[in-house]
């Protein structure tokens, strides 16, 4: 992880959306992904809005598993999601 944050500190209102860089990395894609996934679940911030748990979701895409991505897959990925969402309520 890298950040200049801490424990205690206060984040500004018009805060930089980078408040920290998580990185992982393994043997292989799939390790990689299992050891984000684990540290994602593990990070906490308290008091903001973050982007965990889009990165959480984005973890357990089979398509991001596979390795199927490209310049579109977020547009994909946020328009599949979003029918998800539609369907449950």
């Amino acid at each position: 992880m890298d950040t200049a944050a801490y424990a205690e500190g206060v984040i500004p209102p018009y805060y930089d959306s980078l408040i920290a860089k998580l990185c992982a990395r393994g043997r292989d894609r799939e390790e990689a992904i299992s050891r984000m996934s684990r540290a994602l679940d593990m990070f906490v911030v308290e008091g903001i809005f973050t982007s965990i748990p889009l990165h959480k979701r984005i973890m357990a895409d089979a398509d991001f598993r596979a390795g199927n991505i490209d310049t579109k897959f977020m547009e994909r990925f946020l328009a599949q999601n979003n029918n998800k969402e539609a369907m449950k309520q």
